[in-house]
């Protein structure tokens, strides 16, 4: 026992100087004062969007104290409390990244990454290198500019599981940690991994002046590191560029009522300040705006939101083609890269292995001219930062958001030839599944129904209230703008339907299931469409339910279920055939039958 108690304690006391000799990296002291400056940027910024627009009409009232004070003395005195703060909050935060600065670094161990961090509560966190899902790398605007970034090690833990975020490094740092994790998450895992067999390129007019950013690197990012050789990669072209713009509306909306608010604030502000004179501006431009538009009230609002969402969606559409200027997607070893941005710069790196199916995904408007938007599904780790990047989606790296679909087969065979190998016979969803869709679709989803019947229910009260009350209920001027609205939402409604009808249709027409020895592969059609290709060992389990319903039209709903996203990801397939099912079902059952 003595001899045993004496080993161990020798391989501890091993294991401690090990640990005591490791080489500790520090990250870059731009962490100091660059941060520092974020930290008083992000303050001033507050109080300059909410408490100076509350302060300052008050400075103009007859009742504030801006009228008390002789020579405008309230200004100064508010002006000197607000640099008062801003200076304030600069000092505390350049005294805590000072005193933090000391406690933070990073070292690799044999088997695993280590990163330290904390002041008064020390934190350490410990990643295997053969855990690690994908090594990403963003720097804003003025880290660029000083060639700093921010590395993210995301490790297959999902939503429980925050990412490890490594500050402030040089390009360099940064570019020999990502070369060095990936390096020994190889050794570690010792998976084989397929090239392609030549590279291919593509470029736009944004390619230039970002070639022009990385020779530039920035002011310490120090000289380009060597991470491997590259077998295949590619660009977009500028027609894809403009496309990718023209088609990103998933914030115009939000965009557009920010937009209406900060005008309703300014505007607000400014009646405030110009008191009548004001007013009376505003009602010579109403009164011009209403002559030009032969004094329709109705038209100018109407010709003023169109003009406004197309200012801002053309707005829009420019930043996202600047934010996908320079996009390159690459394959490199057994890792698969994307970077992309002109001005904020991303960069994400995943290990092949760590890819859970290829999504090919088309909307209405792509599906119509021959496009979609190509992504990887891999497992995600919550990076604990509010926010993510719009090419990577939850679950969903987007290897190309605007690309033709006979190019898909190329870019897979370059990009992941591991999945070029996808199923060709389709199992297509049986005749009887159209009529499942129509009523599924237009009566028990069917949005657009159910809101006719609600709008219905609301003119039947309507016409009781004036056969009831008469003018005291509604005035006739009322009633007759009533009409015209519920005319537009019947008409809103009938077309909400029709949509719903014919997405039901091309659905039941274009939705199918394959599999082979060792994919499988799904595709739900409709207005538009998504096809997602899972390996066979990437699939954690599956399944087949089907309701009594289902049971009498012998279908039945399938479903595969991975690890990608932050929970997992079912892709499912509703009123397959029955006997597919069950051939799906004996296929996936470990050692059950393969299809050769």
């Amino acid at each position: 026992m003595d001899g045993v108690q004496n080993r161990e304690n020798r391989e501890r006391h091993g294991n401690r100087e090990r640990r005591e000799n490791r080489e500790r990296h520090a990250v870059h002291s731009s962490y100091i004062w660059l941060g520092g400056l974020q930290g008083a940027a992000a303050v001033f910024a507050a109080l300059l969007v909410g408490v100076l627009p509350q302060i300052i009409p008050e400075l103009f009232n007859p009742d504030s104290l801006g009228q008390f004070v002789n020579g405008g003395l309230a200004a100064i005195i508010i002006a000197l409390l607000f640099l008062g703060t801003v200076i304030v909050s600069l000092a505390a935060s350049l005294i805590y990244r000072l005193v933090s600065y000391k406690h933070i670094w990073y070292e690799f161990g044999d088997e695993e990454f280590s990163f330290y961090s904390g002041i008064f509560n020390k934190k350490r966190v410990h990643v295997p290198y053969r855990r690690i899902q994908s090594v990403d790398q963003t720097a804003s605007l003025l880290q660029r500019v000083f060639g700093v970034c921010t590395v993210q090690i995301d490790t297959a833990g999902g939503a429980s599981n925050k990412a490890v975020s490594v500050p402030f490094l040089r390009k360099a740092d940064a570019e020999a940690l990502r070369a060095d994790l990936f390096a020994r998450k190889s050794a570690a895992v010792g998976a084989p991994f397929r090239e392609a067999d030549a590279p291919s390129s593509f470029g736009n007019v944004l390619d230039a002046p970002a070639e022009v950013w990385d020779d530039v690197r920035g002011v310490f990012a120090g000289s380009e590191v060597d991470t491997g050789r590259i077998s295949f990669q590619y660009g977009i072209t500028n027609s894809e560029l403009i496309l990718t713009g023209l088609s990103n509306n998933t914030t115009l909306v939000l965009v557009v009522v920010g937009i209406i608010g900060v005008f309703s604030q300014i505007a607000d502000f400014v009646s405030q300040m110009a008191g009548e004179a004001g007013g009376a501006v505003a009602e010579v431009l109403a009164d011009a705006g209403l002559a030009l538009f032969g004094n329709s009230l109705i038209a100018l609002i109407v010709v003023g939101l169109i003009a406004l969402s197309l200012f801002v969606w053309v707005m829009s559409a420019l930043g996202t083609c600047i934010s996908f200027g320079g996009f390159k997607a690459r394959r490199r070893g057994d890792r698969i890269e994307v970077e992309r941005g002109l001005l904020q710069h991303r960069f994400h790196g995943v290990s092949v292995d760590r890819v859970q199916s290829v999504v090919v995904k088309q909307t209405f408007v792509r599906r119509i001219f021959g496009f979609c938007e190509l992504s990887l599904g891999k497992v995600d780790a919550s990076s604990g930062s509010g926010g993510m990047d719009d090419s990577l989606s939850e679950g969903a790296l987007v290897v190309h958001p605007f690309v033709k679909v006979d190019r898909v087969p190329e870019i897979v065979a370059g990009l992941v030839p591991e999945f070029a190998d996808m199923p060709t016979e389709r199992r297509r969803v049986p005749k009887v599944a159209l009529r499942r869709a129509l009523v599924r679709r237009t009566v028990i989803q069917g949005w657009g129904l159910w809101c006719a019947v609600a709008l219905a229910l609301l003119h039947v009260g309507v016409i009781f209230g004036i056969g009831a009350y008469g003018d005291d209920f509604m005035s006739a001027g009322e009633l007759f703008w009533f009409d015209r609205i519920a005319l537009v939402g019947y008409v809103a409604c009938a077309v909400a339907e029709v949509l719903a009808a014919m997405g039901a249709v091309l659905w039941a027409r274009s939705s199918w299931f394959s599999f082979n020895r060792r994919f499988m592969q799904v595709e739900n059609g409709g207005l538009g469409s998504v096809s997602v290709c899972l390996p066979r060992e990437k699939i954690q389990f599956g399944f087949s339910k089907s309701n009594p319903l289902q049971r009498r039209a012998k279908v039945a709903t399938i479903t595969a279920r991975t690890a990608a996203g932050l929970q997992g990801t079912s892709t499912r397939l509703i009123d397959a055939c029955e006997e597919d099912a069950a051939a799906w079902l004996a296929w996936l059952v470990p050692g059950g039958n393969v299809i050769e």
